[in-house]
């Protein structure tokens, strides 16, 4: 059984904790799953990620971003995620195609259809089965962030709040629109709690179509 499910959210969100959490509870379940982010996951990605994130880069245009992003995603896509779902596993992976058009498209406020060609060009089409939307409020995923122990904020955390605030709400149109393939879940509550309704989200809308738990 293949399924491709994706993690999005603004900054702060709790998307990377959750995703390897639903990854060990699926796993304890049985099933093959295959943990990925985005930028990464090759060496070649892994690179593109390094000049995408490093603070130093401030005269990067939107479209340079953009079109790095593509680059890193139309090798993770050929390279590991589609091998993992001809195999028959599950693949979460941690954004993908969507965090481009939230960012670079609502953020940025690039031309959304040229970018939808673009990304169907880089994917070959490859779209999530279900994406996990966790949303915050800006400020809120921005306190969180700067008061974790993980690395130093990066390029893309470090923009205005009002470029924050045009991601968030690019997101949730992006939810309205296709309401079949997101859920969008309350991540303001502790882990447990977004765990658990992850979870019972995943079961509502899969039990049923691929046979999950």
């Amino acid at each position: 059984m293949s399924l491709f499910i994706t993690f999005e959210g603004p900054e702060g969100c709790g998307k990377t904790t959750q995703m390897h959490a639903l990854a060990e509870y699926l796993r304890r379940q049985g099933f093959r799953v295959l943990t990925t982010r985005e930028p990464g996951s090759t060496p070649i990605g892994e690179r593109v990620r390094a000049v995408l994130l490093d603070p130093a880069h401030t005269e990067m245009r939107a479209e340079t971003e953009f079109l790095l992003f593509s680059a890193a995603r139309a090798q993770h896509v050929a390279q590991v995620i589609r091998p993992y779902l001809e195999q028959g596993g599950i693949v979460l992976c941690d954004r993908y195609a969507d965090s481009s058009l939230a960012y670079q498209g609502y953020g940025h406020r690039l031309d959304l259809d040229m970018l939808r060609a673009i990304t169907r060009f880089a994917t070959g089409g490859l779209m999530p089965d279900l994406t996990f939307y966790l949303d915050v409020p800006v400020r809120l995923g921005l306190e969180r962030k700067a008061g974790g122990a993980g690395d130093a904020w990066n390029r893309m955390e470090q923009k205005e709040v009002e470029f924050h605030e045009r991601v968030r709400a690019g997101y949730l149109a992006l939810a309205a629109q296709e309401p079949e393939r997101w859920v969008v879940v309350d991540a303001r509550p502790d882990e447990e709690q977004v765990q658990a309704a992850i979870r019972s989200a995943l079961a509502a809308r899969w039990m049923e179509q691929k046979g999950m738990p």
